[in-house]
């Protein structure tokens, strides 16, 4: 390339097997648009052929926590401004239709007029190692709560002999007689199939318990590792810190700004004012899974703190109802945590003052 050649701006609209990709100039005449594959080679071939019509200033891509990940992070290792872009939204997509070349045009035009300027996640790093571990424990407790489901509902509908046995058993126990069940060779009778049925369903239980207990034995180093200050805030465990984490990724000073994090947890106030009523709401956006974790910090906050305790008791002498009082903790708890994920000192972190809170 020339030291005169023109300044452009990529765009890529990323699927499974295929990206399309395209480039426009700095007043966002479109130059060209191409489709590769979505492999090593291709991801090389796309920054060449980008490359090939000037000096590439930044490149939109659609998807980089899914389909556009690995692009993304081989366009960040060539050291090409990488910024995350929403799909169009259902009226633009209705007045201008929907194809691959008018996506990848739309993210370039996104990045160019400065409406996309989110930073992805790098997924680099011991945080991206405690997120995919995470997605394996959470489908081995969703198995397990189904397993203790159906066993239930058999329970249920099943013959007086067997219910009786198992009347007034704690869930542990339970599990145990029935993984022991024994139900013989002849399974044309509804008590030998029954008896089958929770004996497979108790051990796929024991099974899934054996794989979680792994899984947090493996989570908990890691999570320590990535983050020992945020552990140290009141109410936060490894469940709720791993999420954390993972919302928050291993580059964290992508959050430009306390504000951007709460944005992104959902617990930024909303005004719902009215004529002389003035108040906030709760936020519906964000990363709801974030959300839940801040929700079941500040609920054991409720429960075990002391000064949290005497803050619910002084805004609801206030005229604050419950949710009210949750979100304005909610929006405490999230400052905490930023400064946490941010490497504040753990002194910093804990003498926050419920005092002022909005």
């Amino acid at each position: 390339m020339t030291h005169n050649a023109p300044e452009i701006t990529g765009g890529v609209d990323t699927h499974g097997l295929t990206h399309h990709a395209a480039v426009i100039d700095p007043v966002g005449r479109h130059l060209a648009d191409r489709e590769f594959p979505t492999t090593i080679r291709g991801y090389r071939e796309l920054l060449d052929w980008m490359r090939s019509h000037g000096k590439l200033i930044a490149v939109g891509v659609e998807g980089t926590g899914a389909y556009g990940a690995e692009l993304a992070s081989v366009l960040t290792a060539a050291g090409i401004a990488v910024i995350d872009v929403d799909r169009p939204d259902r009226k633009t997509r209705r007045m201008k239709g929907k194809s691959d070349p008018i996506d990848a045009y739309a993210a370039a035009t996104a990045v160019l007029s400065g409406r996309a300027t989110g930073t992805p996640k790098s997924r680099d790093g011991v945080v991206e190692a405690v997120r995919v571990l995470r997605v394996a424990r959470r489908s081995a407790v969703k198995a397990r709560t189904q397993a203790m489901n159906q066993i239930r509902g058999l329970l249920v509908s099943a013959p007086a002999m067997l219910r009786e046995q198992t009347t007034g058993m704690d869930r542990a126990a339970l599990i145990r007689a029935l993984a022991r069940l024994r139900p013989g060779d002849d399974l044309s009778r509804p008590l030998a199939a029954t008896r089958a049925a929770l004996r497979r369903l108790a051990r796929r239980h024991q099974a899934m318990d054996e794989e979680i207990a792994e899984l947090d034995a493996e989570l908990g180093p890691l999570t320590r590792q990535a983050a020992p200050v945020l552990l140290e805030l009141y109410g936060v465990g490894p469940e709720t810190a791993g999420q954390l984490l993972a919302s928050a990724a291993d580059n964290p000073e992508r959050m430009r700004s306390e504000a951007a994090f709460v944005h992104l947890a959902g617990v930024a106030p909303i005004p719902a004012s009215s004529g002389r009523t003035h108040r906030h709401r709760l936020n519906r956006g964000g990363d709801r899974a974030a959300n839940n974790a801040l929700h079941t910090i500040v609920l054991v906050r409720m429960r075990y703190d002391e000064r949290t305790r005497a803050y619910v008791e002084r805004r609801t002498k206030e005229g604050l109802s419950k949710k009210d009082i949750m979100r304005c903790l909610k929006r405490f708890v999230a400052r905490e945590v930023y400064r946490a994920l941010t490497s504040t000192p753990a002194g910093q972190i804990t003498q926050i003052d419920l005092a002022p809170a909005a």
